[in-house]
C-alpha cells in the first residue's frame, strides 16, 4: 500500500488516501483463524478509503443497481451499501439489505448435512434412495457425499419448464420436477454441477433432523452463526429492505423475471444480507457451526475415481490462487449475483451481493481487488506472457510450484486443512526437474504442457502441491513465517528464486536444489519479469487510468520484443471498450491492435481486433498445435455459479465451467 498515492490518483475522479502502512502490523494478528470476537474493529481510515475507491472504480465502468459489501480480516471489520436497492423509489442499498443468495445456499445446505454426520445422524457413505424414499433407485447408488462434492451424477436444469418455476411448492414437488430424470454420469466418474442433487441433501435434512429445511436452517445454521436476516426467500415474508431485482436488456435496466425459488430450496431457496454472510463466514472460520476436523474435509477438493480434482470440496469451491487458498462460492438467478470468498490461513471473509442479474465478473473483479489490497500491498496481478512455447511451458510449471505449494502449506499450517503425505520428496524434486527440462518440452510444448497442468492431480501423486509445499516449510524456516506472506505480491518467480537462496542457508539435499537447467531457467526468467515492469502500473489497471495513451510509451518499451512480460490483455480490452462506448472508433482499433501485437499468442485480442474490423477471425501467427494458452499462475477457474472465478484464468478446462451460466 506504500505506493497506493499515485494508482489512485490516476482513477477517474478520486482523490487519493494516504497509504494504509498500519494493516502491515494488522496482518501479524491474522496468521491463524480468530477465536471467538465480541466486537470488530473498523480498519484503519486509509485501507476504508482504499476499499471506497476500489468498488467504487468497479462501479463505474457500467450499469448498476446495488450493491453491498463487507470485509473480515484480522480482528477488522467494514460494511458499505453502493447504489439502490429498489431503482424506482431510490431506496438505497446497504449492509443491511437483503438479497438472494442463490446458489451459496448450497454452503448452507452442507453444513446442515455435516453437523447432522457430526452427531451420528447421517452417514456420508448412506445411499441417498435410502434416507429420500420418493427419490427412485438409479443404476447405481449415489452417496451424501458424492451429492455434497457434485459427483453423484444427478444432472441440472434442463430447460426453462424446469428452471423458471412460477409456482410455490413444497419438498415433494420440488422434487418431482427431477426424480424421473435419468442420471448424467455414473456417480464418482464426473463432476455434474447440480442444484437438483443439492434438493436431495435438503430432503435428507428433514428426514432425519424431524424438521423442514428451513426451520432447520434457522435453528442450527443461521441463529447459531449470528445470521439475524437470513432465511427462505418467500415474496410473501419479505420485509422492505429486500432488493428488487434487475436485469440488463438493451443497454437499460429493467425488472427480473418472477422466478419462485421453492423449487430449488435447499440449492439456491435463501436470502440473506451481507452482514449475514460474514456472519456465516467468520463461524465457518472459527468453527462455532462445525469443528475444525470437518471444516478441513469441507474445505478440500473432492476428487473423481480417476483422481483427478474438482475443485470443489463439500459445499465449497476450494482452489489455490495466486499463493492464497481460496474457500468460496457463487450464486446467480433472477435478481441477483453473490458471492462469499473466504481465505482460511489469512482469516479474511468477502461477502458481496448485488441486485443485478448476471454480474458475477463485476464482483470478482471488486473480491480480486480487495484481496490485493489487504494481503497484497496493493499491488495488481497479472499473468506472464511469454513469446517461446517452451518458455510458456517451463514457466508455467515454477508458477503452479508457487501456487499450489505455498497455498497448501498456508492451509495446513495455519487452517485447518491437510497434505499429501510428502513420500519420497528427493525423488519428486527430481521429476520435477525432468517435467520441466527443456529438451523434453521442445519435442512437443503441447503434450509437455498437459503434463505440467495435470501434475497437481492426485492420480499424478499430487507431484506440484507435495513439492511447492517442501518449498513454502523450507523459505519458512530459513527466512521465518512472515516472509511467506509476500509471495502472493512477488509472484512465482520469486518464490522460486528465494528457495534456491534458502537451500544455500539450510542445506538442501542436492536434488531438492533442482537441476542446473531449472535454476537458470528460473533466474532468467526472474531478471527479464523484474526489467518489463512498469512502475505506475503496479497498483492500478491499465483501464482504470484516466488517459492510458499517457502510459502506453512506457509499456511499449519495456514490452516490445520482450520474451517475457505481464500479460495486459485484458486491460487493453477494457480500453477499447472504453473508446467503443465514447464513439472513439480509431482509438477503439488502436488499442485493439496494440494487444494483438503485444501478445500475439491471445486467441482473446485477436477476436476482439476481428469484430471490432468486421472480419470473421485474425489468423493466429504461431501454430495452435504448438502455440499453449497464455501462462497462468495455476490457479483452478469455478463457475459464476459454484465458486470464484479469478477474471485472468481463461485455462484449465474445469467441468465445472459448464454450468457456469446455469442459475443456483
Amino acid at each position: 500500500m506504500r505506493a497506493f498515492l499515485f494508482a489512485l490518483l490516476l482513477l477517474p475522479g478520486v482523490t487519493a488516501p494516504a497509504a494504509p502502512r498500519r494493516l502491515a502490523q494488522a496482518r501479524a494478528t491474522a496468521s491463524a483463524p480468530a477465536a471467538p470476537r465480541q466486537k470488530e474493529a473498523p480498519f484503519p481510515p486509509e485501507v476504508r478509503r482504499a476499499l471506497e475507491t476500489l468498488v467504487r472504480a468497479e462501479l463505474a465502468k457500467g450499469p448498476h443497481a446495488g450493491l453491498s459489501v463487507g470485509v473480515l480480516h484480522g480482528g477488522m471489520r467494514w460494511v458499505a451499501g453502493y447504489g439502490y436497492r429498489d431503482l424506482a423509489h431510490k431506496l438505497p442499498a446497504t449492509p443491511r439489505t437483503t438479497y438472494r443468495m442463490a446458489s451459496i445456499t448450497k454452503s448452507f445446505t452442507a453444513v446442515a448435512v455435516l453437523q447432522l454426520v457430526q452427531e451420528g445422524k447421517l452417514d456420508l457413505d448412506a445411499d441417498i434412495h435410502t434416507l429420500v424414499p420418493a427419490y427412485p433407485e438409479k443404476p447405481w447408488p449415489i452417496t451424501v457425499r458424492q451429492l455434497l462434492g457434485h459427483l453423484g451424477g444427478v444432472p441440472h436444469y434442463d430447460g426453462p419448464e424446469s428452471s423458471e418455476n412460477t409456482h410455490h411448492v413444497d419438498t415433494a414437488g420440488a422434487l418431482a420436477l427431477f426424480a424421473d430424470k435419468e442420471l448424467a454420469a455414473e456417480p464418482g466418474t464426473k463432476f455434474v454441477y447440480t442444484t437438483w442433487g443439492y434438493n436431495l441433501l435438503g430432503a435428507a435434512v428433514e428426514k432425519v433432523s424431524g424438521q423442514g429445511y428451513g426451520a432447520y436452517l434457522k435453528t442450527h445454521v443461521f441463529g447459531p452463526a449470528g445470521m439475524r436476516h437470513a432465511a427462505l426467500d418467500d415474496y410473501r415474508t419479505r420485509d422492505k429492505q429486500h432488493a428488487l431485482g434487475y436485469r440488463q436488456s438493451r443497454g437499460q435496466l429493467v425488472p427480473s423475471h418472477y422466478l419462485d425459488v421453492s423449487s430449488r430450496f435447499a440449492g439456491g431457496g435463501t436470502r440473506a444480507s451481507v452482514e449475514d454472510l460474514l456472519a456465516f463466514g467468520q463461524a465457518i472460520l472459527q468453527h462455532r457451526l462445525v469443528p475444525a476436523e470437518t471444516a478441513g474435509r469441507m474445505q478440500a477438493s473432492m476428487s473423481t475415481r480417476e483422481g483427478q480434482l474438482t475443485d470443489y470440496g463439500m459445499g465449497f469451491a476450494t482452489y489455490p490462487l495466486r499463493g492464497h487458498y481460496m474457500v468460496a462460492h457463487a450464486g446467480g438467478q433472477p435478481e441477483t449475483t453473490s458471492l462469499l470468498v473466504m481465505l482460511p490461513a489469512e482469516d479474511v471473509v468477502i461477502a458481496l451481493a448485488t441486485n443485478l442479474e448476471g454480474d458475477a465478473k463485476r464482483l470478482r473483479r471488486v473480491s480480486t481487488r480487495i484481496i490485493e489490497t489487504l494481503l497484497e500491498d496493493g499491488r495488481v496481478r497479472r499473468d506472464a506472457h511469454l513469446a517461446d512455447p517452451v518458455d510458456a511451458v517451463v514457466h508455467e510449471g515454477l508458477a503452479r510450484l508457487f501456487t499450489y505449494g505455498l497455498s497448501y502449506h498456508l492451509w495446513a499450517t495455519r487452517g485447518p486443512g491437510a497434505l499429501p503425505e510428502p513420500g519420497d520428496l528427493d525423488e519428486s524434486f527430481t521429476q520435477v526437474s525432468a517435467l520441466l527440462d527443456r529438451a523434453t518440452i521442445t519435442q512437443d510444448p503441447q503434450v509437455a504442457l498437459g503434463r505440467v497442468r495435470a501434475a497437481h492431480q492426485p492420480r499424478e501423486g499430487s507431484l506440484l502441491i507435495r513439492v511447492g509445499a517442501q518449498m513454502a516449510r523450507t523459505l519458512e524456516t530459513a527466512l521465518g513465517p512472515e516472509k511467506l506472506r509476500e509471495y502472493p505480491a512477488r509472484g512465482p518467480l520469486a518464490f522460486f528464486t528465494d528457495y534456491l537462496a534458502a537451500c544455500e542457508q539450510v542445506s538442501c539435499p542436492g536434488p531438492q536444489r533442482f537441476s542446473e537447467s531449472l535454476q537458470n531457467d528460473a533466474r532468467h526468467f526472474d531478471k527479464v519479469w523484474q526489467q518489463a515492469q512498469v512502475s505506475e502500473l503496479s497498483r492500478i489497471r491499465l483501464d482504470e487510468v484516466r488517459d492510458p495513451e499517457t502510459l502506453w510509451p512506457a509499456l511499449e518499451a519495456v514490452t516490445t520484443g520482450v520474451m517475457l512480460h505481464p500479460d495486459y490483455v485484458e486491460e487493453m480490452l477494457r480500453v477499447a471498450a472504453r473508446y467503443r462506448r465514447q464513439g472513439k472508433h480509431e482509438e477503439q482499433l488502436l488499442w485493439l491492435e496494440r494487444a494483438v501485437d503485444l501478445h500475439p499468442r491471445s486467441d482473446e485480442a485477436r477476436q476482439a481486433l476481428a469484430k471490432a474490423q468486421g472480419v470473421e477471425t485474425l489468423e493466429p501467427e504461431v501454430p495452435a498445435a504448438t502455440a499453449p494458452r497464455r501462462t497462468t499462475d495455476g490457479s483452478s477457474p469455478v463457475p459464476d455459479d459454484a465458486g470464484l472465478t479469478p477474471t485472468s484464468r481463461p485455462t484449465l478446462q474445469r467441468p465445472q465451467e459448464r454450468a457456469a451460466d446455469q442459475g443456483g
